[in-house]
């Protein structure tokens, strides 16, 4: 393993270019303008570099030297903290833990959802739609309390639900209309230039 990591001699991210979990992660480098050779993976097709460093052969996974994790989250929080501006993360320990729980809620309750809704099996996609929107819906209220979600600052809660959000309009997900500031919150984030950076042709057609 160490062998193939060590040959790159800058950040490799392996990605999908239309999976959510690797478009949090693409958001983190968007951020904090981390220079990154991103690779594409075809999930019918994957490469034998990602096959032989990666034990669950899955995407996204990072190779920085001779170092390889492949969690989204640890990912996400390993760039935070080798490269801390803009911070990402709370700096106090309760801080930290409240925004850990959100982030563990987020995949639990909506990251869950996403497998059913990319399937082509409509009973599932009907189900995991209704969930989801009925979530978003709950808990609209909290997306206009501050700029960015439960924050002054944008975050790592906020690199996780934006690209559930960039998917609604492809998932046939409507919000009703109790749900204003949960699109409102969701054209301001649009709208940053980190965020226009992360995306993938495949992921801006999602919204044509």
């Amino acid at each position: 393993m160490a062998l193939v990591a060590n040959r790159r001699s800058v950040m490799t991210l392996f990605s999908s270019a239309t999976d959510s979990q690797s478009h949090r992660v693409r958001l983190v480098f968007a951020e904090k303008g981390i220079t990154v050779e991103v690779v594409d993976v075809d999930g019918n097709n994957k490469p034998e570099d990602l096959i032989d460093i990666n034990p669950y052969n899955s995407v996204p996974t990072l190779v920085d030297r001779e170092l390889v994790l492949y969690d989204p989250r640890t990912i996400m929080e390993y760039l935070d903290e080798r490269f801390p501006h803009p911070p990402l993360m709370p700096v106090d320990p309760v801080s930290r833990a409240r925004t850990r729980l959100a982030l563990y809620r987020i995949e639990k309750d909506w990251y869950e959802q996403l497998p059913a809704l990319e399937s082509r099996n409509e009973k599932l996609c009907t189900k995991a739609r209704k969930i989801l929107r009925d979530s978003l819906a709950s808990g609209a209220e909290v997306f206009g309390a501050k700029p960015y979600f439960l924050s002054d600052e944008f975050s790592l809660v906020d690199a996780t639900i934006i690209p559930v959000l960039w998917r609604l309009k492809s998932f046939h997900i409507e919000l009703p209309r109790q749900a204003k500031p949960v699109m409102q919150y969701a054209e301001r984030m649009f709208a940053r230039e980190s965020f226009q950076a992360s995306l993938s042709e495949a992921e801006r057609e999602m919204m044509e």
